[in-house]
């Protein structure tokens, strides 16, 4: 019965370990994994390039150096997950839950995450370019030297996040939180804050935010801290 399931590249309702994942085809024609569970599963290292994972249980699921681009993330959850070297270039994730992942030196390009949560997630070294966020919480997580230039952010929490020495110039926020973030080194010039949540803001950090567009809101919140009012 097991064979017959495998035959069918819709995968549904079965734990998985490593060596049943590598019966299913790794490297060949991609599988559809439905409602599977692959917790603390040891995937480090395969190509499971293309595939399709929906609403699939990957707590602790290991796939450091794993080939994992253009594949599919529906739904599924996936707490401590390990992603460390691994390539999800061109990869989407929608309304999945990677709290706490580990994404360090992974490859990053082109991918997209979509009302996703990936709160303390760690993409330190990660390579980047045009990673897409929108209506994802990040926060606590690690981002720093990300480059976000000229992106418009929506619904993005980045409230506590390591974000040093991230580029920001030209950015639109709209509905984000910037809240205690930590920003130092990073480039704001010819931003657009007005839809950013600037809690925690020091006036001595003004000097990253030279050339962007904040409200006289966000400016009274500021000069608050110096127990100045703006009327």
């Amino acid at each position: 019965m097991m064979d017959d399931l495998f035959a069918d590249r819709a995968i549904r309702n079965l734990t998985l370990a490593r060596a049943d994942v590598e019966r299913l085809g790794a490297g060949s024609a991609p599988s559809h994994l439905v409602d599977c569970d692959l917790e603390e599963a040891d995937l480090a290292g395969l190509d499971l390039s293309g595939w399709t994972f929906e609403r699939c249980h990957l707590r602790r699921t290991d796939f450091s150096g794993t080939r994992l681009s253009e594949t599919v993330w529906k739904s599924c959850r996936g707490p401590f997950a390990q992603f460390a070297g691994a390539d999800l270039g061109e990869a989407s994730f929608v309304a999945s839950d990677f709290n706490n992942s580990a994404l360090r030196r992974s490859i990053l390009t082109g991918a997209a995450f979509e009302r996703c949560k990936l709160t303390g997630a760690d993409l330190s070294d990660a390579r980047t370019m045009d990673l897409r966020f929108e209506e994802t919480l990040l926060v606590n997580a690690k981002l720093p030297g990300m480059s976000f230039r000229k992106q418009t952010l929506k619904k993005v929490d980045f409230s506590q996040a390591d974000l040093r020495k991230s580029d920001f110039r030209g950015t639109t926020f709209e509905e984000c939180s910037l809240r205690d973030a930590n920003v130092a080194g990073s480039r704001f010039d010819d931003a657009d804050l007005r839809g950013a949540d600037l809690g925690g803001l020091r006036l001595v950090d003004a000097n990253l935010f030279r050339g962007a567009t904040i409200s006289r809101e966000q400016a009274g919140h500021l000069l608050g801290e110096l127990g100045l009012k703006v009327r």
